[in-house]
């Protein structure tokens, strides 16, 4: 474990704060048990930077070892402000730009760090500084998927500008969220036009008459090993093993996968759901439930069954999170315009990613370029989409 010299810009119960960076698999118990305390009091939840979650990622998913576990901290004992991973980088999309990023994997849908609530902008500032100081980070830190206009994201805001720079949006994409005091079938109601809730109808009575149709859900107490096998079996089946990004088509992703889902359950996150046919799951679906929020991780459906929609009446089933007075939001965790979840989801979550300077001459110099450049890019690339669409009226 590496100690990194104190930033004494505040104090919390009269400790310096300090910036450490610590091997995820060699954590004391203290510290262990401060980043799962942290989860619970985290400006915003997200269960990718929980322990049970990202502490086996690094471990599983960093082969190269490039991922850096950084905790900001009151003191060497004191309480912990924030949890974030980091990475190095040499290029920044096509260009040799050496820079810091928040380290993800591609199954890590949203890149928000864990900091205590209240503490965001101290948090920016003195990780900023922190990678001021970096010999490995130059030019910029680089956070991907913050929620747009989220309390991180706008302290990332206050954060840059207190050290006479800008957070500077360089993509923003929109994904379905479900977000709404109506009650389960007010909302289906409202979201699925009467024509397609019709056919939905028909699909659900010609499936039943196929065998035994039953929706199940997993509870707290029961073994998740089945649920693992069966829903890694199942999304294998579909397209995803076809195209080899399915969880089971790599052995780390899959030994991550049994990991982190009976971690999820003893940290009481873990919803799976399944609709079965004659005892045999035909779709499946895993949540993270993070109070007040919950994310959906992975769906997977029966491609043989797909002429009844079963992953669109399991979504149906779904909807109950809305009745849990615990929730008041769930991220769909899918690519923006999904066909499915946002023709049954209708809110949307904005997530953007974000460059912030640092504060080097050299770094702003490299900075300002690079973003003069970024500026040039999305100019050409609107202008020729632009005319694509002149040229290709639909």
């Amino acid at each position: 474990m590496t100690v990194h010299p104190a930033f004494p810009v505040s104090s919390i119960d009269a400790a310096p704060l300090t910036v450490r960076v610590v091997d995820p698999l060699a954590l004391s118990e203290g510290l262990a048990a401060a980043w799962d305390g942290l989860a619970g009091e985290a400006s915003e939840p997200n269960p990718f930077a929980e322990r049970w979650c990202l502490q086996s990622a690094l471990h599983l998913l960093d082969p190269e070892r490039q991922a850096r576990l950084i905790v900001v901290q009151g003191g060497a004992d004191g309480p912990l402000i924030g949890v974030m991973p980091l990475a190095p980088a040499a290029r920044y999309s096509r260009l040799p730009l050496r820079h810091a990023v928040g380290w993800a994997h591609p199954n890590h849908f949203h890149g928000a760090p864990l900091v205590r609530a209240g503490f965001e902008s101290l948090f920016w500032s003195i990780l900023l500084g922190w990678c001021d100081a970096a010999p490995w980070a130059r030019t910029l830190l680089h956070v991907p998927r913050l929620t747009e206009d989220g309390p991180l994201h706008r302290a990332l805001i206050d954060a840059a500008r207190g050290r006479g720079g800008e957070a500077v949006v360089v993509h923003r994409e929109e994904r379905a969220l479900l977000a709404s005091d109506l009650s389960p079938a007010a909302y289906w109601d409202a979201a699925v036009r009467a024509k397609k809730r019709k056919e939905l109808r028909r699909q659900a009575n010609r499936l039943a008459d196929e065998g035994v149709v039953q929706f199940r859900r997993w509870q707290a107490g029961d073994p998740p090993g089945p649920w693992i096998d069966a829903f890694l079996a199942l999304e294998a089946r579909g397209w995803k093993g076809r195209a080899g990004s399915a969880l089971a088509s790599n052995s780390d992703t899959q030994a991550w996968f049994r990991a982190i889902v009976p971690a999820a359950a003893a940290a009481g996150r873990l919803d799976m759901r399944a609709l079965d046919l004659d005892g045999r799951p035909l779709a499946m679906l895993v949540n993270f439930l993070c109070p007040p929020g919950g994310f959906s991780f992975k769906t997977a459906f029966d491609e043989d069954y797909a002429r009844f929609s079963p992953g669109v009446l399991l979504q149906q089933a779904n909807l109950d999170l809305l009745d849990d007075p615990r929730i008041e939001w769930v991220d769909s965790c899918a690519a923006p315009g999904h066909p499915m979840i946002d023709s049954v989801w209708r809110e949307r979550r904005a997530l953007v990613w974000v460059n912030v300077p640092l504060t080097g001459r050299s770094d702003r110099l490299r900075f300002a370029m690079l973003m003069r450049a970024e500026r040039m890019w999305r100019r050409w690339k609107g202008a020729a989409q632009h005319a694509d669409e002149v040229e290709s009226p639909t």
